[in-house]
């Protein structure tokens, strides 16, 4: 990669936000800060290079990651007086609504990169790529917050990772500001949250413990729109009759109740939480048809799938 041509890009997308405007509403007892990009854009892409570190306390109306690209800073949620640091090569991955700040001191400039998708287009375009992952499902489109942890996600990754990569490539197109950067960035962005979600994933993994059971439950929460007995029995080298046995016995629920369980509490959620219409929703979870989806819909929840 270019160094001089990546650095440029950073000072260049870093005047740009000292720049900024913010549009920040007052909305009950919140600041509530608006979209701060172009209304055409999907992606937009801040970098913040200061020495001192201070946004105050607020809601934002779009989902962001922010990277610790050079440097440590602070975040702190207003509403549980919880305070955070990201570390360098640490991510802060936030949701909308969720009151936070950021703050930091330090001798030498700090570099925050920041990624800022538009609420509906991350909803339409790249939800689906992470709703693979229970937990990142639920963080992002359920807004009964019930803890700090809840309102925000935080990612820590090696130097030379891919997602360092990624976001360095995307300063530098973002900062070219040509016709077709939203195109060129908007796979880019598929791939960032890949990344995320692998290694999200690849944390669970390794701190998978407990029962075997708890392991297979987990297996099918990140795996619900296709998993099947025989997926589980060969990911974890046993036989799908002692798959089925066992999550029988210890959960006291079958294989394919709990696997309708995870659809049906997905579908009320994408129901309740986007515009996304139901035969989307339908090929999310999993089923070959909209009429299938309608049926088992009304049999588990006694009414059709229709948003609250």
């Amino acid at each position: 990669m270019n160094r001089k041509l990546l650095n440029d890009a950073i000072g260049e997308l870093a005047d740009d936000f000292d720049a900024i405007e913010w549009d920040r509403r007052k909305i009950g007892d919140h600041l509530l800060e608006m979209w701060p990009g172009e209304p055409d854009e999907e992606v937009k892409i801040c970098v913040c290079k200061r020495t001192d570190i201070h946004e105050p306390f607020h809601r934002q109306d779009f989902f962001f990651l922010n990277y610790a690209y050079k440097g440590d800073y602070g975040a702190i949620s207003e509403k549980y007086d919880n305070h955070i640091t990201v570390k360098e090569n640490s991510c802060y991955i936030g949701r909308p609504n969720a009151d936070y700040a950021i703050y930091g001191h330090n001798n030498e400039e700090v570099i925050i990169i920041g990624v800022l998708i538009q609420r509906e287009s991350f909803l339409k375009n790249y939800f689906s790529i992470l709703a693979a992952d229970s937990e990142m499902f639920r963080f992002f489109l359920t807004q009964d917050i019930g803890s700090f942890e809840d309102e925000y996600l935080r990612l820590d990754f090696d130097k030379d990772s891919m997602i360092r990569n990624l976001l360095e490539w995307m300063v530098i197109k973002y900062a070219e500001k040509k016709e077709e950067t939203q195109q060129i960035l908007r796979p880019m962005t598929v791939s960032l949250l890949l990344e995320i979600a692998g290694q999200r994933r690849k944390s669970r993994q390794d701190m998978n413990g407990g029962k075997i059971s708890d392991r297979f439950v987990r297996y099918i929460e990140d795996h619900f729109d296709h998993v099947t007995l025989s997926d589980i029995a060969a990911h974890f080298s046993y036989h799908p009759n002692y798959v089925s046995t066992l999550l029988t016995k210890e959960t006291g629920k079958s294989f394919s109740t709990l696997v309708l369980e995870q659809r049906m509490a997905r579908a009320r959620i994408l129901l309740q939480n986007t515009k996304l219409s139901v035969a989307d929703i339908a090929d999310m979870l999993g089923y070959s048809n909209t009429s299938n989806f309608h049926k088992v819909y009304k049999e588990y929840y006694g009414t059709t799938p229709r948003r609250s």
